[in-house]
């Protein structure tokens, strides 16, 4: 089913869409509107939204347009989230992929050491990892890629394993096709939808780790992120509660349109999906 027809038949979908374009656009455009950077001194401190029209969304304590921190901090968001979450989609689905074709010792290993990493919690292991790395883009991508491809080998896996059992697979490996070809041409587009859904999740999940990151003092210094902006702004909230609610609802209608979009592309994926539309 094609995926615009998903998207039209839902207007949560369409919504999304459209914020998640502006949030997209905003990143791009940031380097455009605001050729200084997000860093410059313009205006007093603690200029509250709507009062300057030169600065609309105001100023923080030290006199920086929050406008262009929020277009600077939606780039690095989304590149985290995105990086991370491709990093950790191919390395996981390619674990889960091998593990639930070939099953016996080979899954066994494989699933072994999956569980190796489940073990420790998550953030815990992307705050060692970050501390030890030291905090910049390149170690907070990293660490939030190691810890989010272990659900993904788990979910290929299951898929994979379900796939192998069908007769349309087996038909294709007694045709004498290789078994790389059968895993990529006849198993892995069955397995997309569950796999854009969780990615979609995923990209979520990485900028909330971003932003806990930052907030934890462990953010990339040398670039602003919605985490260091909520980080910067708590210390003042009850006199400029916008330093913090602008970003944090800039991540929470991300987070959102971004599940909602996953989900609406998961379902025109879906063979089942036209026939329940249908129904």
């Amino acid at each position: 089913m094609p995926i615009w027809k998903s998207l039209v038949s839902r207007p949560d979908a369409i919504l999304a869409l459209v914020l998640l374009t502006a949030v997209v656009l905003a990143g791009l455009c940031a380097p455009v509107v605001f050729p200084d950077g997000p860093w410059r001194m313009v205006a007093r401190p603690f200029i509250p939204p709507f009062t300057d029209m030169r600065h609309p969304l105001g100023a923080d304590a030290l006199g920086r347009d929050l406008a262009a921190s929020l277009m600077y901090g939606a780039r690095t968001s989304l590149e985290i989230g995105l990086v991370s979450t491709c990093v950790a989609i191919l390395f996981g689905a390619g674990v889960g992929g091998i593990a639930g074709f070939f099953g016996g010792r080979v899954d066994s290993i494989l699933m072994r050491s999956t569980e190796m990493f489940q073990t420790v919690p998550s953030f815990a292991l992307a705050i060692l990892l970050v501390a030890i790395y030291a905090p910049s883009l390149t170690s907070i991508m990293v660490a939030i890629a190691v810890v989010s491809w272990p659900p993904v080998a788990r979910l290929a896996r299951a898929e994979f394993l379900s796939m192998r059992r069908r007769e349309f697979v087996q038909a294709a490996l007694l045709s004498g096709q290789s078994n790389l070809r059968v895993a990529w041409s006849q198993i892995l587009p069955n397995t997309l939808s569950p796999l854009i859904v969780m990615a979609a999740l995923m990209v979520s999940m990485a900028i909330l780790f971003e932003s806990a990151l930052s907030f934890v003092g462990l953010g990339d210094p040398q670039v602003v992120s919605w985490g260091y902006l909520i980080s910067a702004g708590r210390g003042v909230m009850a006199r400029s509660w916008w330093l913090t609610f602008l970003p944090g609802m800039a991540i929470m209608l991300t987070i959102v349109s971004i599940s909602i979009l996953g989900d609406a592309i998961g379902d025109s994926q879906d063979p089942h999906f036209e026939r329940k539309e249908d129904l």
